[in-house]
């Protein structure tokens, strides 16, 4: 079963968001994998220390997006084939990339100066 203790909660996005997000990253490591349960709605925002409200929100959102299914005999469990594992991989980098960009251009780096300093990096 997923436990949320390695979640540290930022104030840069909305808490639900975040769960949502954190859920994706373990699926991505391998963490989670399809047919995992997930802990009641209840112990999450205890883990967390959040407001149930904003757990349920998160599963919402996550069933929404088709890798959570909840039934009353299971519970809710993760349901990530490949597809699913590429559409959130391909989300994941369009996200980081967009906020590596947009903090690249605040910074007044060319392009050229962030492709040297990412082959620099990459090694």
């Amino acid at each position: 079963m997923l436990n949320f203790h390695g979640l540290k909660l930022t104030t840069k996005q909305p808490v639900y968001i975040q769960i949502a997000g954190y859920v994706k990253l373990q699926i991505l490591r391998g963490n989670a994998t399809s047919g995992d349960r997930l802990p009641s709605r209840r112990e999450v925002a205890a883990q967390l220390q959040v407001n149930p409200n904003t757990v349920q929100k998160a599963f919402k959102l996550m069933e929404d997006e088709g890798y959570v299914r909840t039934s009353s005999t299971l519970g809710s469990v993760i349901q990530a084939d490949e597809a699913m594992m590429e559409r959130i991989r391909t989300e994941m980098t369009q996200e980081l990339v967009s906020e590596f960009v947009a903090s690249a251009r605040e910074l007044n780096l060319s392009f050229k100066q962030v492709i040297d300093l990412i082959s620099e990096l990459w090694e």
